[in-house]
């Protein structure tokens, strides 16, 4: 399966999410392919980090040159982390995708901006082979008393064309400290909240991995 993560604005933790999610599939035995076609080539960048720490399983990161129709067709999982800067790219990446996976952060203006890019997606896929669409709360807020991220909930949930996925991560410091040091963060604390949170969140995005 193709997973494409992206959204129109920056900062929104879809380079995390990504890294974590084929790290993720690494330490399941799931053969995974990871595409960076981001301009800032963060997903490179991490991966350069981890080879040179050594860390285990290795993983790969792979630019454009490696976009082509027979993308997936070896078996393995596909995820492709996109940026708005090369809007080429994107394009050809959404017609590749089987799926588009938003993370949002809590906040009414990353709503709007999550609504334009599912309106831009769809104006690109291809009529006959439209990618589903799984938008989450990336960066929540664990206050209980800041209820943006329940109004972000409520907006996702109502917009139309869209699987809202109730797994959510949280604002954590782990998410940044493992990131920077090349790991996941289950890597890093194995018995944290927020390794809790992926892995659920892995889980619900890949049952079959687990099989």
């Amino acid at each position: 399966m193709i997973t494409l993560v992206g959204t129109l604005k920056g900062g929104t933790g879809k380079s995390t999410v990504a890294f974590n999610l084929a790290v993720w599939l690494s330490k399941t035995d799931t053969p995974v392919t990871v595409i960076d076609l981001d301009p800032q080539c963060t997903l490179l960048d991490v991966g350069q980090v981890r080879k040179e720490e050594g860390w285990r399983p290795a993983l790969t990161i792979h630019d454009a040159s490696v976009l082509t129709d027979d993308l997936g067709e070896d078996g393995s999982e596909v995820i492709i982390d996109v940026g708005t800067a090369d809007m080429d790219a994107m394009k050809r990446a959404v017609l590749l995708a089987d799926r588009v996976l938003v993370p949002v952060p809590p906040s009414q203006a990353d709503v709007w901006s999550t609504q334009a890019f599912i309106d831009m997606v769809l104006k690109v896929a291809d009529p006959g082979r439209v990618p589903e669409i799984i938008c989450f709360i990336n960066r929540a807020d664990t206050h209980p008393a800041v209820f943006e991220t329940v109004e972000t909930a409520a907006a996702l949930v109502a917009l139309p064309n869209v699987q809202y996925l109730k797994r959510r991560l949280c604002q954590r410091l782990p998410y940044r400290r493992s990131f920077s040091e090349g790991m996941a963060v289950f890597e890093l604390e194995p018995r944290g909240k927020a390794a809790a949170e992926l892995t659920a969140l892995a889980a619900s995005l890949y049952p079959g991995a687990l099989v």
